[in-house]
């Protein structure tokens, strides 16, 4: 009788994993992690976790059954964990070891290889620009099995600084649409022509300035436009500084950190990020299914999210004018902007769930897992 092979046997195997993420907290992506531990913890597979005690992913991941291990990187050149981790894989004989932050790769530069060693994955949600060197090539071809790009533009990139092409796997990250359920229309009769809201980290990427910018204009143009923005970071005091040069103080509020996403979405209208960079944007795409129509900047991986002029607008980037301008269209068409929030809430449920995501990441360890070593 032949042999039947790893390969061949596919999904009948159970896969004993480490996830290793020693960021504190990394904006909102440890809901990426938490996803894909659920669904491999429901489908049998042994999930273990190093991570930062003091993080967010570290509390998250408590109620999973995970095993969770402490892990502190100061840097990228900080050894101190090696030791101990090349241990814990020799010795717990793991299929997969995944990296979830950048922070992570560079510890895989140190870790066992060979054929009875586990298979290294790193996932990539960032979409600076990797320096073109023997380091990025020797360790994303060399040191690491398979590569997860968050987005297109992640992946081309990657192949850019040298990556070879077909150790990436593109692999969208996903939300929970039942989540979103709840969310509706605002119906609260107020002023305000509409609600514009954002949720992103107070941050000079996330273009907050030329949203302010915007506003401006449509005062002075007569429109009546109430804007909330959630988050909180190193730009806030300059950015409350704007609004008093602005004279927005009554259309502008500060929501600090919002940790209920959907009763946040539900106050608004129109759901606004325009990023100067992103990876991917999944505060988007929390938004679409909250069926909000959303305004964004053309970058990074927006327009794989929204498609321009059927579930939003897309602008381009540092565009005062195109903000403003697309403000004003969704405020004043109410019947478009259900539409697009609308087909855009169908758009996320059916392409971007947290479930499609883990699964993917799933069928790519039994990839790793069955190809030769």
């Amino acid at each position: 009788m032949r042999k039947t092979t790893l390969g061949e046997r596919g999904h009948n195997r159970l896969l004993k994993i480490l996830h290793i993420d020693p960021e504190r907290n990394w904006g909102g992506g440890e809901a990426q992690v938490v996803g894909l531990l659920t669904y491999l913890g429901r489908k049998g597979h042994r999930n273990d976790l190093l991570a930062h005690p003091g993080g967010r992913l570290f509390e998250q991941s408590g109620p999973l059954g995970v095993k969770r291990l402490s892990l502190v990187v100061r840097n990228d050149l900080d050894l101190r964990p090696v030791p101990a981790l090349r241990r814990l894989i020799r010795s717990e004989k793991y299929d997969i070891v995944h990296f979830h932050t950048k922070r992570a790769h560079a510890l895989s530069l140190w870790l066992p290889r060979g054929p009875r060693c586990p298979k290294y994955v790193v996932t990539r949600r960032m979409d600076y620009q990797e320096a073109k060197s023997w380091y990025t090539r020797y360790l994303y071809n060399r040191r690491v099995d398979g590569v997860v790009a968050i987005s297109r533009v992640i992946m081309n990139l990657l192949v850019e600084a040298g990556v070879e092409r077909d150790r990436i796997r593109l692999i969208h990250s996903g939300i929970d649409p039942q989540r979103f359920d709840r969310c509706a229309d605002r119906s609260a009769a107020t002023e305000y022509e509409a609600v514009v809201g954002i949720i992103a980290s107070l941050e000079e990427r996330k273009g907050h300035r030329y949203l302010l910018e915007a506003a401006a204009i449509l005062k002075r143009r007569g429109h009546k436009v109430r804007y909330l923005l959630a988050g909180e970071g190193s730009a806030r005091d300059q950015l409350e500084e704007g609004v008093r040069a602005l004279n927005l103080e009554d259309e502008v509020r500060f929501c600090g950190f919002v940790s209920d996403a959907p009763g946040f979405l539900s106050q608004i209208d129109i759901f606004i990020l325009p990023s100067l960079y992103e990876g991917l944007g999944v505060a988007v795409l929390e938004a679409m299914a909250a069926g909000k129509p959303v305004i964004a900047s053309r970058v990074g991986g927006l327009p794989e999210l929204v498609a321009d002029g059927e579930t939003g607008l897309l602008v381009a980037p540092k565009s005062v004018d195109g903000l403003a301008g697309a403000i004003a269209r969704l405020a004043d068409d109410r019947s478009l902007a259900r539409e697009m929030g609308k087909k855009g809430a169908e758009r996320a449920r059916a392409s971007f769930s947290l479930e499609q995501m883990a699964a993917q990441n799933e069928a790519y360890y039994y990839e790793l897992v069955g190809a030769p070593g």
